[in-house]
């Protein structure tokens, strides 16, 4: 609704003229500034009415009920269980997500825009049968977002590909470093026999 907002034309401010505003005048002589303001409020009403259509289009601040209406125009299922906010998510970003669905990087960029987080996606493992891909994820994320995962390989995975989920186990690492400098010179004397 904000941003609906922002390009509709602002209604004009209300200004009574200066001898009808009841500032210096009598208690009586208000009724034009009272009038002016109620009528400057029943259109800002009918403002918000003519927007309102306009603030359901966007997935993320509609009301829940048109929700499937612009999921089926987007081509986008709801599995069972989805939350709300997720499928919000997924109605939002279905055209770019579609966009980005035919390659490796625009795969990781489809989960990290979903809440999934990093992945590594690996395709042509060496030694292994070329239509395999490997998708390799936290324990964590893999348990949340099981069935987010499969509805998204279902939806954008390539026809022609085996999908396979590798799980990684990410460990902090420490190290110092330091500066290391070591001079060796040596001298070798050959003598030469006479």
């Amino acid at each position: 609704m904000i941003e609906h907002d922002k390009h509709a034309a602002p209604l004009p401010d209300h200004k009574v003229p200066w001898w009808m505003d009841g500032d210096t005048l009598a208690e009586t002589l208000k009724e034009p500034y009272f009038l002016a303001n109620g009528v400057r409020n029943y259109w800002q009403k009918i403002r918000l009415w003519l927007l309102w259509p306009l603030a359901q289009l966007d997935p993320l601040t509609c009301v829940e009920s048109i929700l499937p209406t612009l999921a089926w125009g987007r081509d986008i299922t709801r599995f069972n269980g989805e939350p709300v906010a997720l499928f919000r998510k997924r109605i939002k970003f279905a055209f770019i997500n579609a966009k980005d669905s035919g390659e490796t990087a625009g795969f990781i960029r489809i989960f990290q825009r979903l809440g999934i987080g990093h992945v590594e996606i690996d395709e042509r493992t060496e030694g292994r049968n070329w239509d395999i891909v490997t998708i390799r994820l936290t324990d964590a994320q893999l348990s949340e977002n099981y069935d987010l995962l499969t509805a998204l390989l279902q939806h954008y995975g390539r026809t022609c590909r085996r999908y396979e989920f590798q799980v990684i186990s990410p460990v902090e690492l420490n190290l110092l470093v330091s500066p290391l400098d070591w001079d060796h010179q040596c001298l070798a004397a050959i003598l030469e026999e006479i």
